[in-house]
């Protein structure tokens, strides 16, 4: 089963949406902001990914302190926990594998992976 993680509102998740639906591909929508993240699958996230799961890019992180901030160095889970709209968007969850984003340069690789 493919699971794909985000927000409903981000521009990332919507054309990964779109072109997981325009393909046929039955998936799960998990939304960060209403059914939230554990601790234990952004640990795994984390080990798979390190720092690249971390949106630095976004308007959250810019809306940290610096101290918080700090948080990415010294406690990423519990940082991202309390802040889920910090994980790189779009996830895609697979048969215990996982990749991050979905820029147009990946957009067919991703999509050929969801599909084997």
């Amino acid at each position: 089963m493919i699971t794909l993680y985000g927000i409903k509102n981000c521009d990332s998740v919507k054309r990964a949406r779109k072109a997981l639906d325009d393909a046929g591909l039955e998936y799960h929508f998990h939304d960060f902001r209403s059914d939230g993240v554990d601790a234990a699958t952004v640990q795994s996230w984390l080990q798979q990914w390190g720092d690249a799961l971390i949106n630095r890019r976004g308007t959250t992180w810019r809306k940290l302190d610096s101290a918080e901030q700090a948080r990415a160095e010294t406690d990423a889970v519990g940082l991202l926990c309390a802040h889920s709209s910090l994980i790189k968007r779009p996830v895609f969850s697979k048969n215990g594998e996982v990749r991050l984003g979905f820029s147009a340069k990946d957009a067919d690789h991703i999509l050929a992976w969801l599909k084997a």
